[in-house]
């Protein structure tokens, strides 16, 4: 279940991602938080971000 509060993600924090590429298969990727790329407070499909090391995706899980 993705994560739809943008409130609850700050960069810095570590997750876990799906990138629009892996949407079918469900593959996760993980990485830290660089920047909130969703603008609206929340968002059915889950809250789109930046990785450190510049990937994008919407966040399934956080780990910290």
């Amino acid at each position: 279940m993705p994560i739809q509060n943008r409130s609850a993600i700050t960069p810095g924090k570590r997750v876990q991602v799906v990138e629009k590429q892996n949407q079918l298969t469900g593959t996760l990727t993980e990485g830290v938080v660089a920047k909130l790329l969703t603008k609206s407070p929340n968002h059915p499909h889950g809250i789109k971000v930046m990785l450190t090391d510049g990937k994008v995706g919407r966040v399934e899980k956080i780990l910290e």
